[in-house]
């Protein structure tokens, strides 16, 4: 069974900086295409940033593009969520979530494709 855990969140002043990490555990990280995704209050989970199982294919959804970047690292089992220039509006639960693929480059960016999740850490952006 795959475990992801996420860490990394916390209080942050409009502006600043914050990078997130979800390690996972339990199965062959290498095979799994990532993502991250966010659920603010009273909102819906939606899309934040996905990374193909070989780590060469990235996507980002417009609210962030240009200010987050997706990475990973298959040698730590680890993903990646630098979150640069942050606004009161990136404030969320954030949560990793993990696609068992055969497609090197693969990028999916809707939560029901996805079969692992992590519990999810609080990022709050302060104006």
């Amino acid at each position: 069974q795959v475990q992801l855990v996420e860490s990394g969140g916390g209080l942050v002043q409009a502006g600043g900086s914050l990078r997130l990490s979800c390690a996972a555990s339990g199965g062959s990280f290498s095979t799994y295409a990532m993502g991250w995704f966010r659920q603010g209050p009273g909102k819906e989970r939606e899309f934040v940033a996905a990374i193909s199982r070989s780590g060469d294919n990235t996507a980002y959804a417009d609210s962030v593009k240009g200010r987050f970047t997706i990475s990973r690292d298959n040698a730590k089992n680890t993903v990646y969520l630098q979150m640069n220039s942050l606004k009161p509006e990136d404030t969320a639960v954030y949560y990793c979530a993990g696609r068992g693929v055969l497609n090197a480059y693969g990028l999916w960016t809707r939560p029901n494709l996805y079969d692992y999740w992590g519990q999810g850490t609080q990022v709050t952006v302060s104006s």
